[in-house]
């Protein structure tokens, strides 16, 4: 799909990136920007192909699927809209992932990293920004990491299904409600455990009414308690 210049500049208007930059210098972002779109299910970016972009979700959610030397795929995040991938670090390093879509329907941009290296250095603020967003994706990275090596499984799967809530539930009367986008192995790849033992879990955790679910939702009745069962 092609996305007119207004319309680049609409969608990069409301990004928490880009929304504190004048109508000039946003035009100037939109110039070098790319858009494309993807369904669920559909791989919308691969490291090895285009290892010199760096890329932010518009609209939509994303896995980044890690491959190692033997072709094994794991899980690494889950994206939302707002979040940056690609060569977010601006240098031409070799990945070895890809992104696949959760949701519905996808929107991102992207940027060759020499062009978006020469905007930024015209623009301070805008690599502040740029700077902290990056913090803040390997700082959820970090604390993944930690919980992996000091938390049992249960814990790790009772945080992250905190951490899914707190960032994507929705309030509603029987609790905290999200879309259940993710199969029991994503879920696995990303707590580092399996598939048999989060569907233990998972089934452990209904029992005793921390959560309700089925194939395409998950229920947390009383989030609060969650969280102390985790802590």
């Amino acid at each position: 799909m092609n996305f007119s210049l207004e319309t680049r500049y609409w969608y990069l208007r409301d990004h928490q990136l880009f929304k504190h930059l004048s109508s000039s210098e946003l035009q100037e972002i939109c110039l070098i920007s790319s858009f494309k779109t993807a369904k669920k299910g559909e791989i919308i970016y691969f490291a090895n192909d285009e290892r010199s972009r760096v890329y932010s979700l518009k609209k939509g959610i994303i896995k980044i699927v890690d491959m190692d030397a033997d072709g094994n795929e794991t899980v690494k995040e889950v994206l939302q809209a707002g979040d940056l991938f690609g060569q977010i670090t601006l240098e031409d390093t070799d990945l070895n992932e890809y992104a696949v879509v959760l949701s519905d329907y996808v929107t991102c941009c992207s940027f060759r990293i020499e062009d978006f290296e020469k905007v930024i250095q015209k623009n301070p603020s805008l690599a502040v920004k740029f700077t902290k967003l990056v913090g803040l994706r390997f700082k959820r990275l970090e604390n993944r990491y930690t919980n992996l090596m000091f938390k049992d499984v249960r814990t790790r799967l009772l945080l992250f299904l905190q951490e899914w809530a707190e960032r994507e539930g929705k309030p509603e009367e029987a609790g905290v409600s999200l879309k259940n986008y993710l199969t029991h192995q994503d879920i696995a790849s990303l707590i580092c455990s399996t598939r048999q033992t989060v569907s233990q879990l998972m089934s452990e955790l209904k029992d005793s009414g921390l959560i309700d679910y089925s194939r395409s939702m998950i229920v947390i009745p009383n989030l609060p308690e969650l969280r102390k069962t985790a802590a």
